[in-house]
């Protein structure tokens, strides 16, 4: 049984995450600890999967705190000393569910995943019967809004004189981001911000398509910037104020810039993965940090390595990978609401198109080529010689797949789909198409004929 994938566990709610799986996470994880925060996104089928998960908690011993419908980052901020569980697809389509594990603030590693699937694999009764634990009610999204609040105006300042449209997707984020955006002092308004699980307005995951009704919006009005959020908050993507979606790359990239500007550590670092553009690199590397990069979903644990890894002790100032942002000083966890704030306090300093101008942004791809589950292993195996050989002027990294780095910045990563049938391929390059299509073609020749 694998039950987590890079983002804690989702399906669909009717046959993969029932309310009988959540029962079962639920008394597998209370072994864990003593009490958790227990929130919800939007979803229909929400209130039956929490149900059972507090089922599973309370007769596993453990105390269960009931906050409701949040977004993700503030069900994180609330499990700070002590543990969490978030029901949520986040992005995924209404029929889907999912459950997301914290403690203090953290998102599960593997480690711990893995230890609540063998509990749930070995069955289990609930404990004595006096043993079980209580619940209570808490309201945690007044306490989140005044820190984000706090957070940004000691970061970066106010949004005083910004005009910016929020879609939230009909998602919690409604709850938070408006209202932490007018504390600040914009001019906010809303679309799509009351919480629906049918998602009516509009898809769950933010894209260039399902934005399209705030791309037009913000066009069309006085707007400086628009924000688009995902089912639970934790996603975010920015518009300026053509209508045009800001690459998630570029977004990374200013703030990535801001943050070690303003750290005063001996070696500031920012972390992300591979699929991640050199445009980040080079705005980190001009400010005087660097970056260093982990597997997708892998976010916290790089940053636990990263700061064990040294005695000087290394500052991770941000992490990230695209549309998901951590903001270290905050908080462990991936915070749309704090990327909100910031990009709108940054471009009520200086506006977007001089916070965009310093970022070289490359034209970039993103493909897939076919390739069976059983072929793909072989295939990497495979790639990690002959993409080199394919191109000898590049730099080679092969420990989240197969990275090349080309002398004038320009790059490509090839790894494995970990849920598809696919290889992906990710190009960067003022000449991508040509790259693209000689990458494509090393890919299929390593498919049919590996080493």
């Amino acid at each position: 049984m694998e039950l987590f994938g890079t983002a804690g566990i989702r399906g669909p709610a009717r046959t993969e995450v029932t309310p009988s799986l959540a029962l079962a996470l639920g008394r597998a994880a209370a072994v864990d600890g003593s009490e958790f925060v227990v929130g919800r996104d939007g979803r229909e089928t929400g209130p039956a999967i929490v149900s059972a998960l507090e089922a599973g908690l309370l007769s596993g011993g453990a105390d269960v705190v009931r906050l409701g419908a949040v977004p993700t980052p503030a069900l994180a901020y609330a499990s700070r000393d002590r543990r969490g569980v978030m029901v949520t697809a986040s992005h995924n389509p209404p029929a889907d569910n999912g459950l997301k594990f914290f403690v203090d603030g953290t998102e599960y590693d593997q480690s711990a995943e893995a230890d609540i699937e063998t509990r749930v694999q070995s069955g289990g009764s609930p404990i004595e019967w006096d043993r079980w634990g209580t619940t209570m009610r808490s309201d945690v999204l007044d306490a989140y809004r005044d820190a984000v609040v706090r957070y940004v105006r000691d970061e970066i300042g106010n949004c005083d004189g910004l005009c910016v449209a929020v879609d939230c997707g009909n998602g919690t984020a409604s709850l938070v981001t408006p209202q932490v955006l007018r504390e600040l002092g914009a001019t906010v308004t809303t679309l799509n911000a009351s919480i629906d699980g049918h998602f009516p307005g509009r898809g769950s995951k933010p894209t260039a398509e399902t934005l399209s009704d705030l791309r037009a919006f913000v066009a069309d009005g006085p707007f400086d910037l628009g924000l688009g959020h995902d089912g639970d908050g934790d996603r975010i993507v920015v518009i300026d104020a053509n209508g045009d979606v800001v690459h998630e790359d570029t977004v990374l990239a200013i703030v990535a810039r801001q943050y070690t500007e303003a750290s005063d550590a001996a070696d500031p670092v920012v972390l992300t993965t591979p699929n991640a553009s050199g445009r980040i690199d080079e705005q980190v590397e001009s400010a005087g940090g660097r970056v260093e990069r982990v597997r997708l979903g892998g976010l916290n644990e790089g940053m636990s390595a990263i700061e064990r890894a040294d005695d000087d002790v290394p500052a991770v100032v941000f992490a990230a990978e695209p549309w998901k942002h951590v903001h270290p000083r905050f908080g462990p966890w991936i915070d749309a609401t704090v990327s909100a704030g910031v990009i709108s306090a940054l471009t009520a300093d200086r506006g977007l198109a001089d916070l965009r101008a310093p970022v070289r942004e490359r034209p970039y791809r993103k493909l897939s080529v076919d390739c069976p589950d059983e072929k793909k292993s072989s295939a990497m195996s495979t790639l990690e010689t002959r993409l080199p050989e394919a191109f000898p002027e590049t730099d080679t990294e092969t420990e989240y797949g197969v990275r090349l780095t080309f002398p004038d910045g320009a790059w490509t990563l090839v790894r494995p789909s970990g849920t598809e049938p696919y290889i992906r391929i990710y190009a960067e390059s003022e000449a991508v198409d040509d790259l693209a299509e000689r990458v494509v073609d090393v890919v299929e020749d390593a498919i049919e004929d590996p080493l």
